[in-house]
């Protein structure tokens, strides 16, 4: 009976795959265990009551409001924000640049594509903190100091303190006259759309009827809500420069190496994309009377984003993983926040886990939007 259970192959498979569970399990709680043993003999407490403590140390720039007297766990969230504002605007920069750099990596033309070249080749094969290093020493040194900050046009200055540019200050009533444009606009092109699958809609003109009815809903919106902006132009008081808006030489550093050296991975992604697909399809899109533009934009880059969409989901990761890098030149982002937070409490455990389930959580995220995009503009086998 017993050899013949164990001759069953499924028992065998099974078996040793809730052993294999099995231990890993023991060797975890083992692990957890021998940890809050030894913590508790040294007198360190285990636990999150440390976040609703006051953090009382500054954070030098945030997107969202902070101050010395919020609890740590605002201090996460704020560093949390931190991670994803600069994150999104460095994986929307280097897109753009990148498609750019892959688009002249093409070009027929010997110099675009000579110095697309080298740009791709020296970039990528330079590590990311020598970019981030760089760009901040050029910053803090090169520049002068605010008194004699460059000022090429009015309003705009240039100093070793940051770059001074004037900001647009909107109230309540200005965002939400803001936010209820958008929805009303992403919700008329959605219901075009649909529309027109079903033949109910032959507009000829869909940007122009489109702007027409954000012009129209902004112009509605404004007479109901009133909102109310004032212009903020940095002035000069004292040792620096205050109003306006300011971007500091750690976020400028940061911005130009993240985005430089993710362009140029994303570049050659582009490139590659583009290329694979048949020359046929270009030679298709001339037959019909379609410019090279068009056929870029209308033929080719529809099917190459099926090839794009996979590579770039693990460059855009690879993004946001770069982000902790930022603590090199003193940015304040999540992996900032939480080396802080450990020196002010020593709840380093808990603040390394804390860090590490926010990243997991971002990634995924940003790897299920890609996937859900890269579902819907796959290519369907007609049956």
């Amino acid at each position: 009976m017993i050899s013949a259970v164990l001759d069953n192959r499924r028992f065998r498979s099974w078996g040793g795959q809730i052993l294999l569970l099995g231990g890993f399990a023991a060797l975890l709680l083992w692990l957890v265990m021998n940890t809050v043993t030894n913590l508790d003999a040294r007198g360190i407490r285990v636990g999150f009551d440390f976040l609703w403590r006051r953090a009382n140390f500054p954070i030098s720039e945030s997107v969202l409001p902070y101050d010395p007297s919020d609890t740590f766990l605002w201090a996460y969230v704020t560093g949390v924000g931190n991670t994803l504002a600069i994150s999104a605007l460095a994986i929307f920069l280097s897109t753009a640049l990148g498609l750019l750099v892959g688009l002249a990596r093409r070009s027929k033309h010997p110099l675009t594509s000579g110095v697309a070249g080298v740009f791709v080749t020296t970039m990528r094969n330079m590590p990311l903190i020598v970019h981030l290093l760089f760009w901040y020493a050029l910053a803090t040194t090169a520049l002068p100091a605010p008194r004699e900050a460059y000022n090429p046009l009015p309003g705009v200055f240039l100093s070793l303190r940051g770059f001074y540019i004037p900001a647009l200050e909107l109230d309540a009533m200005a965002w939400l006259m803001i936010g209820l444009v958008i929805l009303v606009t992403l919700g008329a092109w959605r219901l075009r759309h649909l529309m027109m699958g079903t033949g109910r809609w032959r507009d000829r003109h869909p940007v122009l009827a489109l702007f027409g009815l954000t012009a129209v809903v902004a112009l509605g919106a404004a007479l109901l809500l009133q909102p109310s902006a004032v212009v903020s132009l940095p002035e000069m008081r004292g040792f620096n420069f205050t109003g306006g808006l300011r971007l500091s030489p750690e976020f400028a550093a940061l911005m130009l190496g993240l985005v430089i050296y993710t362009s140029a991975f994303i570049g050659e992604i582009i490139r590659g994309g583009i290329d694979a697909v048949s020359i046929g399809q270009w030679e298709a899109g001339r037959a019909i009377g379609l410019s090279e533009r068009h056929t870029l934009t209308k033929i080719i880059i529809p099917q190459a984003l099926r090839i794009i969409i996979p590579p770039m989901t693990s460059q855009y990761l690879s993004t946001v993983k770069n982000t902790t890098l930022a603590l090199a030149v003193g940015y304040p982002e999540l992996g900032l926040v939480v080396g802080t937070v450990i020196n002010q409490t020593g709840q380093a455990i808990e603040s390394i886990g804390l860090l590490l389930g926010i990243f997991l959580t971002i990634s995924i995220a940003v790897s299920l939007f890609m996937n859900w995009y890269n579902a819907h503009v796959a290519l369907v086998e007609a049956r």
